[in-house]
C-alpha cells in the first residue's frame, strides 16, 4: 500500500495473538507519516467489536503507532484534560486493507492528573496461557512497559503537552473546525 498522506483516512484493525480480528476503527484521519510512525486522529469514529457490536468514539483522540515499539498510544482530548490509553501491542504494519497490529491485552491508562494504572493483567495472563504467547513476546512486552512508563514519566513523544496541542491544532486546520 502507498503510504497514506496527510488528510487521508485509514482503517485500523487490531487482532489477537491467535489471528482473530479484535476491533476495527473506520476512518482514522492521517496527520503525519514517517518511515517508522503514523500519527492520526479519531473523532466520532465508528468502532466495530469482534462480536459485531458497534459504537462511536466520544471525543477527539490523537493516535500514535510505531514500527519499532511494542505499544500504541491514544491521547483522548477531554474537558478535564488529556487522558491516555496505551495498548501493549505489536508494531503496526500497513497493507491495502488497513493499519494492523496484534493487541496483547496489557494497557496503561494515564489520567489528566498524571496517575498511571496498569490494566488487564489478568486478561494478559489468561490469554498468554490459552494462546500460548512465546517467552520472547512476554519479555519484549515487559521491556516495552518499562519504555512506556519512562516516556510517561518524562513527558516524551505523545506525553508532552505540546505534542497533543500541535496535532489537535493540525486536525482542526485540516477540517476547518
Amino acid at each position: 500500500m502507498a503510504i497514506p498522506k496527510e488528510g487521508e483516512f485509514v482503517t485500523i484493525q487490531s487482532y489477537k495473538h491467535d489471528g482473530h480480528l479484535h476491533r476495527t476503527w473506520r476512518d482514522t484521519m492521517v496527520l503525519k507519516t514517517s518511515e517508522y510512525s503514523l500519527i492520526g486522529v479519531n473523532d466520532h469514529t465508528l468502532v466495530t467489536e469482534s462480536d459485531g457490536r458497534r459504537w462511536v468514539t466520544r471525543e477527539p483522540a490523537i493516535v500514535y503507532f510505531h514500527k519499532k515499539y511494542w505499544f500504541n498510544i491514544i491521547a483522548m482530548i477531554r474537558e478535564k484534560g488529556v487522558s491516555y490509553y496505551c495498548n501493549l501491542a505489536s508494531p503496526y504494519l500497513l497493507d491495502d486493507e488497513a493499519l494492523k497490529y496484534i493487541d496483547y491485552d496489557l494497557d496503561i491508562k494515564v489520567f489528566p492528573d498524571g496517575e498511571k494504572r496498569l490494566l488487564d493483567v489478568d486478561e494478559y495472563e489468561f490469554h498468554s496461557k490459552i494462546m500460548d504467547y512465546p517467552e520472547d513476546i512476554d519479555f519484549i512486552l515487559k521491556e516495552n512497559v518499562k519504555t512506556l512508563v519512562d516516556w510517561i514519566n518524562n513527558g516524551k513523544g505523545p506525553f508532552s503537552e505540546a505534542y497533543v496541542d500541535i496535532w489537535y491544532q493540525r486536525y482542526q486546520e485540516l477540517t476547518k473546525k
